[in-house]
C-alpha cells in the first residue's frame, strides 16, 4: 500500500510544469541546488582525468542536464545512489526545477527596457552580448515503450521531446542522426559525439544534451598587444605562445597558494575565471584543494587593476567517455553492476528478464579563446541500453602572468554555476 501511495504522489510530481516546481523554491536559493551539483561533480571528474597530463576541458552543466534526464526515470536505490554521486540535494526532486530554471535564465532574452534609457544605455544595448543555445533531446527505439509520465516530464522540464529511430535494426543511420542534430545544435562545433560502434542493437535510448556559447569580452584585448611569450611547465621546456595583454580592472584575489582572476563577458552575468597557482609546479596542489564553495565564491570578487597576460587556447578533446569515471565515484547501480541491479522503473516498466542501464556516457566539448571573447561548445549523450566601477585614485597595476600551468572556468555569475571546467598545462597542446 506505502509502495503504490509513493508511486501515485511521484506521478503526480513528474507531471507538474516547471512554472509550479519552481515557485517553491525562494528566488535567491532557486538555482542553488543546480549550482552546487554542476561545481560538485565537475571538480571530480576533472579530478579523475589527473591520472592523464596535459589540458583538460569539460562541461559540468551539459553533464548535469543529461544525467539530471536520466535520473529522472530512476528509482528505488539507484535513484539514491545517483543522487549522491551527482551532489543532488536532500530532496532530490529539487534538482529539476533548479536546472531548469537555470537553463532558462541563460537563454531567456533580455527583457525589454522599462523606461526610456539614457544615451550610454542605448549605446550598451548595442553591444553584442552572448549566444547561448541549450538544447535537450531524447532519441528512443520506436520498439522501446516509456512511461508517458517520464515523456511529459522531459519534455515539459527539459525541453526534451522524443524522437523515434530504428535502432535495432539500423542502429549506424541512428548514431549519424544523433551526431548530425549535435552537430546542428553547435554549430558544427561539437561532430562525432558517439563515435562508430557507440550505438548498437542493444541500444534504446540516449539522451543528449548540446550546448553552445559564444560570449564578447566586456572590453576586447588589443590585437596589436598580442606576442609569443613563454609558458613555463614544470618538468618541462617553456614553450612559446600567442599570449594578450590588457591592463584593466579585473576580479581579482589572492588566495592560501594560488590567485584568482575573473574577465568579465559583455553579458555581465557571465565571466572567465582563471585559478593560477603560486609555484609553476603548483596546480595539482590548488586542484586538489579546490572546492565546489570556492568555485561559488569567485562569482562575486573585488576587484584590482591588473596588467594581464593570458594565453590564447583553442581546446578540443576528443569525446571521452565517462562511464568508468562516474563507477569510480561510486555510481555502480545505474550501470547495472552488480547484474539486475540498475531501476530505471519511473522511465519504462522494469520487469526481471528485462530493463533499462546506463551502458556508457559520452562527452565532448570545443573552447576557443582570444582577443574578442570566448566560443565553447560541449554535448553530453547517456546511452541506455537494454538488458537481456574603478577609484579616484587608482592603485599601481598588479602584474598578472599567466604563463604556468593553470585552471579556469566559464562562470554564470547569478548562480555561481561553471558551464565549462577545465586546466592548461600547454596552451600549444590539444585537450585530453
Amino acid at each position: 500500500m506505502i509502495s503504490r501511495l509513493r508511486a501515485l504522489v511521484v506521478s503526480a510530481w513528474l507531471a507538474l510544469p516547471f512554472s509550479v516546481l519552481a515557485a517553491t523554491l525562494p528566488p535567491a536559493d532557486k538555482f542553488r541546488p543546480a549550482a552546487d551539483a554542476i561545481n560538485g561533480i565537475g571538480l571530480e571528474l576533472l579530478a579523475q582525468g589527473r591520472s592523464t597530463p596535459g589540458n583538460a576541458l569539460l562541461s559540468p552543466f551539459s553533464i548535469q542536464l543529461a544525467m539530471a534526464m536520466a535520473f529522472a526515470g530512476a528509482d528505488g536505490s539507484t535513484r539514491e545512489e545517483m543522487a549522491r554521486i551527482l551532489h543532488f540535494p536532500a530532496v532530490a526532486e529539487s534538482i529539476h526545477p533548479a536546472l531548469a530554471g537555470l537553463q532558462h535564465d541563460l537563454v531567456k532574452p533580455d527583457a525589454p527596457p522599462t523606461e526610456t534609457p539614457s544615451p550610454s544605455a542605448r549605446r550598451d544595448a548595442l553591444r553584442p552580448t552572448y549566444a547561448l543555445q541549450v538544447a535537450n533531446r531524447l532519441f528512443a527505439d520506436r520498439t522501446q515503450e516509456f512511461r508517458p509520465a517520464f515523456l511529459d516530464f522531459a519534455r515539459d522540464t527539459y525541453g526534451a521531446p522524443i524522437a523515434l529511430l530504428d535502432i535495432v535494426n539500423d542502429p549506424e543511420a541512428a548514431r549519424l542522426q544523433i551526431n548530425d542534430w549535435v552537430g546542428e545544435q553547435t554549430r558544427q562545433r561539437i561532430k562525432d559525439l558517439l563515435p562508430t560502434g557507440a550505438v548498437d542493437r542493444n541500444t534504446r535510448l540516449v539522451l543528449v544534451n548540446a550546448l553552445y556559447l559564444k560570449a564578447p569580452w566586456a572590453e576586447a584585448f588589443p590585437v596589436h598587444n598580442t606576442q609569443p611569450r613563454p609558458f613555463h611547465r614544470p618538468n618541462s621546456p617553456s614553450v612559446e605562445v600567442p599570449t594578450l595583454f590588457r591592463k584593466a580592472s579585473f576580479g581579482y584575489a589572492q588566495r592560501a597558494g594560488y590567485r584568482v582572476i575573473t574577465i568579465p563577458y559583455a553579458a555581465g552575468n557571465l565571466q572567465f575565471v582563471v585559478v593560477l597557482p603560486d609555484a609553476t609546479n603548483g596546480l595539482a596542489s590548488v586542484e586538489q584543494k579546490l572546492t565546489s564553495a570556492d568555485l561559488a565564491g569567485f562569482a562575486s570578487l573585488g576587484r584590482a587593476e591588473l596588467e594581464l597576460y593570458l594565453p590564447k587556447l583553442k581546446l578540443t578533446p576528443p569525446a571521452r567517455k565517462l562511464g568508468d569515471a562516474f563507477q569510480k565515484l561510486g555510481m555502480r547501480l545505474a550501470f547495472d553492476v552488480p547484474p539486475q541491479s540498475a531501476n530505471f522503473d519511473r522511465m519504462a516498466v522494469r520487469k526481471p528478464d528485462d530493463y533499462l542501464f546506463i551502458s556508457e556516457i559520452y562527452h565532448k566539448t570545443f573552447l576557443e579563446l582570444d582577443e574578442s571573447g570566448t566560443e565553447a561548445a560541449a554535448a553530453t549523450g547517456v546511452l541506455m541500453a537494454r538488458a537481456t566601477s574603478l577609484p579616484l585614485n587608482p592603485p599601481i597595476p598588479i602584474l598578472v602572468r599567466v604563463d604556468h600551468p593553470f585552471l579556469f572556468a566559464i562562470q554564470h555569475r547569478t548562480s555561481r554555476a561553471c558551464l565549462f571546467l577545465g586546466r592548461v598545462e600547454n596552451p600549444s597542446a590539444p585537450a585530453q
